[in-house]
C-alpha cells in the first residue's frame, strides 16, 4: 500500500491518515461494512453460520461445494477488509473443525484462491490475525449510539458465543482507549522537533492516560469472558500453522503453492498500539523477544506497519528528554513506561487466568475417561500448552517484554 512504498520524510512529524490511521478509531477499521456486493453471498451465507456448521461438523463439506467466486468484483478497502475477516474465519473454522487431532493438509483452491487474492490486495497474510479479527470485526447496534460494549456487535463469529463476542469487543476498547495515546505520539514528536517543552509534558500526560485506560479496558475481560470456554472452545480457532505441533508442516493453499505454506496465529503482538509506544519511548526488548515481535509486524496492515517503522527512524524522545534535563518532562516520560509495564503486568495476569490455569483444570479433565473430541466437544487443545496462539513462548516472552519495558524508566 501506498504508506509502505513512500519513504520520503513526513511533514512535521507525522499525518496519521498517511498511514491509515483514524482520529476517532486509532488502529481500529473505521465503521468497517457488514455485508459484501450480492455476487459473494455464498460467502456470507456460510460465515454467517459457522458456529452452527462448525459445532455439527459440516463446514468443511458447505466449502466443498462452495463455488470459486472471482475477487474482481471487490472494490476499495473496505469491501477487501470484509472480504478477508469472512475468508479469514471461513478458513480457521475448515482447519479447526475436527480439532487438533482431525487438521487438514490442503485448503481447497475454492477458497484458498480468492483468499490469497484478497491477502495480496490488502498486504496482510491468509490467516486470521488481529487486522480481523478485532480491528475490522465490529459494528454499532445503533449506528448513532457510542462506542460502548453494550452498543457492539462482531460482524462475523465462531464457537464460544457470548465469551467469543466479549474476548473481541473488549480488546477492542482497549484499542480504542489507546487513541488519545496514538494522537499524542503525533505531539510529542512534533514538541521534540520544535523544542515546546510545554507541549511534549502535556502529550505525555495524555499518552500515560491513554495507557492507563487500556488497563481498565483490559480488566473487563473478567466480566465478560468465561476462562474454560476461552481455553476449550474458543482458543483453538485463533491457533496458526507455524509453530504449532499439531500442525508441523504448514498448510497448503491448492492453486497458489504446492508447498505448505506457514502462519503465526493471531496473537495480541500483532496489535500496532504497543509496537507503536515501544518505539517512542525507546523501549529495547531482549532479541528472542524483539525478533518474535517484529515478525508480528508481518501480520499488521501495510499501513500501520509503515507508522511504526516511521517511529522508529524519528528523533529520540527518551534523548530528548534525558538532554533536557527538565524534572517534570523525566516524571511524565517515566509515567508513562511505568503505565506501559503495569498494563504488561495485567496482561500476564489475564494470560495467567485465561491459559494456565485453564490448561491445568482441562488437563485434569483430559485425564477422565469419556473426554469428547474435537472442539465441537469443548476438547481443549494440547498442543499449544505453555505457549500463545501466535507460537510463543507465553510466560517467557510476556515477562521478558514486560521487564525490558521497566528497564526504560529514565533513573534520578
Amino acid at each position: 500500500m501506498e504508506a509502505s512504498d513512500d519513504t520520503e520524510e513526513p511533514p512535521l512529524p507525522l499525518a496519521l491518515t498517511r498511514f491509515q490511521v483514524s482520529e476517532e478509531f486509532g488502529f481500529l477499521l473505521p465503521d468497517p461494512l457488514t455485508e459484501l456486493p450480492a455476487p459473494y453471498g455464498p460467502w456470507m451465507d456460510i460465515a454467517h453460520e459457522l458456529p452452527q456448521l462448525i459445532t455439527s461438523h459440516q463446514l468443511r463439506s458447505r466449502v466443498h461445494q462452495m463455488p470459486q467466486l472471482s475477487t474482481q468484483h471487490l472494490q476499495g478497502r473496505e469491501e477487501l477488509h470484509l472480504a478477508h475477516l469472512v475468508l479469514s474465519f471461513i478458513t480457521m473454522g475448515y482447519v479447526w473443525q475436527e480439532g487438533e487431532e482431525g487438521t487438514v493438509q490442503v485448503l481447497p483452491r475454492n477458497l484458498a484462491v480468492p483468499y490469497w487474492e484478497v491477502s495480496q490486495a490488502l498486504g496482510l497474510p491468509p490467516i486470521l490475525s488481529h487486522a480481523d479479527f478485532v480491528l475490522a470485526n465490529w459494528r454499532r447496534k445503533d449506528p448513532n449510539g457510542p462506542l460502548e460494549i453494550e452498543n457492539l456487535d462482531t460482524i462475523i463469529t465462531l464457537p464460544g458465543g457470548e465469551s467469543l463476542r466479549g474476548f473481541i469487543l473488549v480488546t477492542l476498547l482497549v484499542e480504542k482507549a489507546a487513541v488519545p495515546g496514538i494522537k499524542a505520539i503525533v505531539r510529542a514528536l512534533g514538541a521534540v522537533l520544535q523544542r515546546d517543552e510545554e507541549s511534549l509534558h502535556r502529550a505525555l500526560e495524555e499518552l500515560a492516560g491513554a495507557i492507563e485506560a487500556m488497563s481498565a479496558a483490559l480488566r473487563r475481560m473478567h466480566d465478560y469472558v468465561d476462562p474454560e470456554v476461552f481455553y476449550s472452545v474458543i482458543r483453538i480457532f485463533l491457533s496458526g500453522w507455524k509453530d504449532n505441533p499439531a500442525m508441523p508442516h504448514g498448510l497448503i493453499y491448492e492453486g497458489v503453492s504446492p508447498e505448505p505454506l506457514a502462519f503465526s496465529g493471531g496473537s495480541a503482538a500483532q496489535s500496532t498500539v504497543l509496537h507503536a509506544f515501544d518505539e517512542l519511548l525507546g523501549i529495547c526488548h531482549r532479541q528472542d523477544s524483539a525478533a518474535f515481535l517484529h515478525r508480528m509486524r508481518d501480520y499488521m496492515p501495510p499501513g500501520h506497519r509503515a507508522f511504526v517503522e516511521q517511529l522508529r527512524g524519528a528523533a529520540s524522545l527518551k534523548q530528548h528528554v534525558l538532554c533536557s534535563g527538565d524534572e517534570r518532562l523525566r516524571a511524565a516520560f517515566n509515567r508513562c513506561v511505568w503505565a506501559l509495564t503495569r498494563f504488561r503486568s495485567y496482561h500476564i495476569t489475564i494470560v495467567t487466568k485465561y491459559i494456565a490455569t485453564a490448561a491445568a483444570r482441562a488437563k485434569a479433565r483430559r485425564a477422565e475417561p469419556g473426554a469428547g473430541a474435537g472442539p465441537a466437544a469443548g476438547k481443549p487443545p494440547s498442543a499449544l500448552e505453555g505457549k500463545g496462539t501466535g507460537g510463543s513462548h507465553i510466560f517467557s516472552f510476556l515477562k521478558s517484554i514486560r521487564d525490558t519495558t521497566r528497564e526504560g524508566m529514565i533513573s534520578a
